[in-house]
């Protein structure tokens, strides 16, 4: 029963995660708009972001799956679940703002829910298994850095949106 249990929940984890990545990769338009953009000296550059999301990824479908291979209720299964695809929708809403709409401010706004929807499900995963929660933190402090960057960017281009 354990083992069909894992299998169920590893395609839908599966699907969060393969599905907010072609879609946020789509989402993520890097033309000319985005390259006359001025950019803060410590931005990274544009191929580790790429690498970046992976391991967020990998380290976020790792974390849904040791939460619920640690027997929460349904509720909080429920939760996470809803969270997830949550957090999934509002990641490629931010690229979509930024690279497709091009507006940086739009984005910024909207990072704040990413922010809390990466927040939450640390809170919610917590009780049920810390470390699960604790791989989240990566994605929680990366949100973090891309609304300074977000921000910055914003300062050292008025009016580029």
């Amino acid at each position: 029963m354990k083992i069909f249990f894992q299998h169920k929940y590893l395609l839908l984890i599966a699907i969060w995660m393969v599905g907010t990545s072609l879609m946020g990769g789509l989402a993520t338009e890097i033309g000319p708009w985005y390259f006359s953009l001025k950019q803060p000296d410590w931005k990274p550059p544009d191929w580790a972001f790429g690498v970046i999301w992976t391991i967020i990824f990998v380290l976020s479908a790792i974390a849904w799956m040791i939460a619920f291979n640690s027997n929460p209720s349904s509720s909080q299964k429920n939760k996470i679940i809803t969270l997830f695809f949550l957090n999934g929708f509002l990641n490629v809403l931010w690229s979509v703002f930024y690279f497709r709409m091009h507006h940086p401010d739009w984005s910024l706004i909207e990072a704040c829910f990413l922010w809390g929807s990466v927040l939450e499900i640390i809170l919610v995963m917590w009780p049920i298994r810390k470390l699960a929660a604790l791989l989240m933190v990566p994605y929680l402090l990366w949100v973090t850095i891309a609304m300074r960057l977000n921000w910055e960017t914003m300062v050292l281009n008025p009016g580029a949106y």
